[in-house]
């Protein structure tokens, strides 16, 4: 691969030493499970986040499956969210027993469209998703209004760091959400060195209730109040994040001006459409996505040159075979269905050399015969 679509091994290497010793700090103290690096994690991204509470645990997926169970969404509830999402956002809510509503997309950002939340709303309805795709915050405000006083659950696995002014305040993702959801899942922006969630909130007893969840319905051990699960999140994992945290905000200004130079190398190309931010978003381009012309052709062009890239998602989630008891249409989400056949991610990663982000625009360019 001339260019990866992500280099960890180039990011490891300025890195390399603190994360090895607090790896081994961790070894030395055999404190692996809730261990100090944990709770320590979480004060850090609590202030990141400007939240009261955030709350380790296994995974992103288990991130919102927990955010769903503490707010008591169950069998025959359902939950509006969108299906231009990774598989997760869908998944966790057909796991706690609830019905997915999907509705369109802004197909601008590619974030869930406030007016089509609005209109899903009905009596069964217990929640709503908002999902941060590729590292722009959803117009959270927006969300929030057309829930109608619903919870509502901000899936930031892609957007941690993100934040986008409301009202003249300058609010992080996952702050203005019931509960904000993360993934430490090695290729985001902040990644760990296996799986990592965690939940963030301004609510008292939604903290408590997460914190029992996360641990077999259990704050004080053998004694369970709830029903819970075993998803805590590892103290190694803790340790690598806590080492990484310090750098999230150089890398995402990093990955923001290879953004920048691409929006304006391909500014003549008709072909594609560069990526959409808000005004009063800051994205931490966890990818940077184009809508393309005839993006399968470009895809295997690229590929051919040794340029790495992906397909964030090709086919919408309503349209999945494991969701066809919902009933759902080619055509009931257009813009979902239309951004799946039209975007191609390129490589964004902070640590591209120059000489990488001039062969990814020689080589989309000369596609299209520029």
């Amino acid at each position: 691969m001339s260019v990866p679509l992500l280099d960890l091994k180039a990011q490891h290497a300025t890195i390399k030493d603190d994360v090895v010793s607090a790896l081994m700090a961790v070894v030395d103290q055999q404190a692996f499970i809730l261990g100090e690096p944990v709770g320590a994690l979480e004060c850090a991204v609590a202030g990141l986040s400007q939240v009261k509470y955030a709350v380790g645990c296994a995974n992103g997926t288990d991130a919102l499956l927990l955010a769903l169970r503490a707010l008591d969404v169950s069998r025959d509830d359902e939950v509006v969210t969108t299906p231009f999402t990774f598989f997760a956002t869908g998944g966790a809510v057909h796991n706690v027993g609830a019905r997915p509503v999907f509705v369109d997309i802004d197909p601008r950002t590619f974030n869930i469209a406030p007016d089509a939340v609005s209109a899903a709303i009905g009596p069964r309805t217990k929640a709503v998703i908002a999902v941060d795709l590729f590292g722009q915050m959803a117009a959270i405000e927006h969300v929030t209004a057309a829930a109608r006083g619903l919870p509502v659950i901000e899936d930031a696995a892609q957007s941690i760091g993100a934040r986008r002014v409301i009202d003249g305040q300058t609010v992080m993702a996952g702050q203005a959400a019931t509960i904000g959801t993360f993934s430490f899942f090695p290729s985001k922006n902040l990644g760990g060195f296996g799986d990592g969630g965690m939940m963030v909130t301004q609510d008292d007893a939604l903290f408590e209730t997460l914190m029992k969840l996360r641990t077999h319905g259990s704050r004080r051990t053998y004694y369970h109040e709830i029903v819970g699960f075993n998803s805590r999140l590892d103290t190694l994992q803790a340790a690598v994040l806590l080492a990484k945290l310090p750098h999230l905000e150089g890398w995402s200004e990093a990955r923001r001006r290879n953004a920048a130079f691409y929006d304006a190398a391909f500014a003549d190309v008709p072909e594609i459409v560069t990526p959409y931010v808000e005004p009063a978003n800051t994205s931490i381009y966890n990818q940077y996505t184009l809508r393309a012309d005839k993006r399968d052709a470009l895809q295997g062009h690229l590929k051919g040159l040794g340029i790495g890239n992906s397909v964030y998602y090709p086919l919408p989630l309503h349209l999945q075979p494991c969701f066809a008891y919902l009933g759902y249409q080619e055509g009931q989400c257009p813009e979902s269905e239309r951004a799946a056949k039209e975007v191609i991610s390129l490589p964004v990663f902070p640590e591209m050399t120059s000489a990488q982000r001039d062969e990814v625009v020689v080589a989309v360019r000369s596609f299209y015969g520029r």
